[in-house]
């Protein structure tokens, strides 16, 4: 599983603060023989952390942290991932063409 942030919104300034995100936009995307599903969303933060950490200085790891922290459930994301990709690979239903000529 790849998990990515693939945006964030801040506010400019908040107290003595800035550039406090406040929301990010995160992707997961599994794969395997060539096929690829993946999950999207965004997730809105309250106050920031203490420390604080400047925007400069965050780290993708760091903002994933909070996704997972703050409503999505890492795991059912990635179970509900492996499951299409393996109704891609083998599906549990197929439509044959019919067996008579048309």
């Amino acid at each position: 599983m790849e998990w990515k942030i693939e945006w964030m919104q801040c506010k400019p300034a908040e107290g003595l603060l800035t550039d406090v995100v406040i929301t990010a936009g995160w992707r997961c995307t599994a794969t395997d023989q060539g096929r690829s599903v993946s999950a999207y969303g965004s997730v809105s933060f309250s106050a920031p952390g203490d420390p604080f950490t400047p925007y400069a200085d965050l780290t993708e790891t760091q903002v994933l942290g909070w996704v997972w922290d703050n409503g999505v459930d890492k795991a059912e994301v990635e179970a509900n991932l492996a499951r299409q990709l393996a109704d891609l690979i083998n599906p549990p239903v197929v439509q044959y063409p019919l067996p008579w000529g048309a």
